[in-house]
């Protein structure tokens, strides 16, 4: 079975969800190709204000790319390029959307499971959450851009340690270096991440949309700084903005439109 992803909306959480349990949410190559137009469906509704990016059962958020495929899809030259810009294309469509990225994580978050968390712009976990990235048990060689997120995540002491030890980590540990924001216990994960996602739905977005490339753009060598500046600048033409300084003269909850 090589798995599915699918879309569900709860209010302004837009939910992508891993599906392939019975491999624990191993990535197959039609779910890598899935996982772009699921994120461009929820960015292009306006009733979403916050994407949850979750594996679906309780075992894990998604044991890695699914390495059973790898025979085909990583055959010979042309074949891997084609893997690898298609998993490419999967990241960079997490990292670019505008809206708050959530990965809500339970159980394994191994190899590209974690690479995808990362490329999420926060993680929060279930305490029974183990993580690990093995590609040096493996032989698999990690490019500049997934080093790139771990480095900026955890420091580079950190990064060395994970893909060199390739060892596992629980959820404390993974805490303790900065790998997720948040260790929440087993039976309190959905819904703490539901209310903080609300939370998050109630923000000016436009703002959040501009934090959001500004930090991208800190942390790549490459970085759009103008469009950064753009995009700040917006904030302060905007509606929203007028908005929140009326609903906190008028001691009120704002009213965010994106507008």
């Amino acid at each position: 079975m090589s798995g599915t992803v699918r879309v569900e909306r709860e209010g302004p959480i837009g939910y992508v969800i891993l599906d392939n349990p019975a491999r624990r949410n191993a990535i197959g190559a039609d779910m890598w190709r899935a996982l772009p137009p699921a994120v461009a469906a929820l960015e292009a509704d306006p009733g979403v204000r916050v994407i949850v990016l979750r594996g679906a059962g309780e075992v894990a958020f998604a044991a890695g790319a699914d390495i059973s495929e790898f025979e085909r899809n990583r055959a010979d030259g042309d074949a891997t390029r084609a893997y690898e810009a298609a998993t490419g294309a999967a990241h960079r469509a997490l990292e670019n959307a505008s809206k708050p990225v959530i990965a809500q994580i339970r159980g394994y978050c191994i190899g590209g499971g974690l690479a995808l968390a990362l490329s999420c712009d926060l993680r929060y976990c279930a305490a029974d959450s183990q993580f690990a990235i093995p590609a040096a048990r493996l032989g698999v060689g990690y490019g500049l851009h997934g080093h790139r997120r771990l480095v900026a995540t955890v420091g580079h002491a950190n990064a060395r340690e994970i893909m060199f030890a390739a060892r596992r980590y629980d959820a404390e540990e993974a805490r303790a270096m900065g790998l997720v924001n948040r260790v929440l216990p087993t039976d309190e994960l959905e819904n703490w991440v539901r209310d903080f996602a609300a939370g998050l739905a109630a923000n000016a977005p436009l703002t959040q949309a501009a934090s959001k490339a500004a930090i991208n753009a800190l942390i790549v060598a490459e970085g759009d700084f103008a469009a950064c500046e753009a995009l700040a600048a917006r904030c302060f033409d905007s509606a929203d903005y007028r908005e929140g300084r009326e609903a906190f003269m008028q001691k009120r909850k704002p009213r965010f439109r994106g507008l």
